[in-house]
């Protein structure tokens, strides 16, 4: 399993979706229906999960998957 993939099984389970439903231009709120609370989670589990620290900043200027992935592998 890739990185990639890996990130997307997390967003997947956070917002109660299949991994082959995420796209890369799923956008999370709009697409996904992802709030604010879903949003704090999300980021601990990926903070957790990969062993990095996710700015408030950063995380406000997530909008789609393709933006988590690029937070989270870079």
């Amino acid at each position: 399993m890739s990185e990639k993939e890996k990130i997307y099984g997390i967003i997947a389970k956070q917002l109660g979706f299949k991994v082959e439903d995420i796209e890369p231009d799923s956008k999370l709120e709009d697409t996904l229906g992802m709030d604010d609370l879903d949003g704090v989670e999300l980021a601990m589990n990926l903070e957790e999960e990969f062993g990095i620290e996710i700015s408030n900043e950063e995380w406000d200027a997530v909008k789609t998957a393709q933006d988590v992935v690029d937070l989270v592998l870079t």
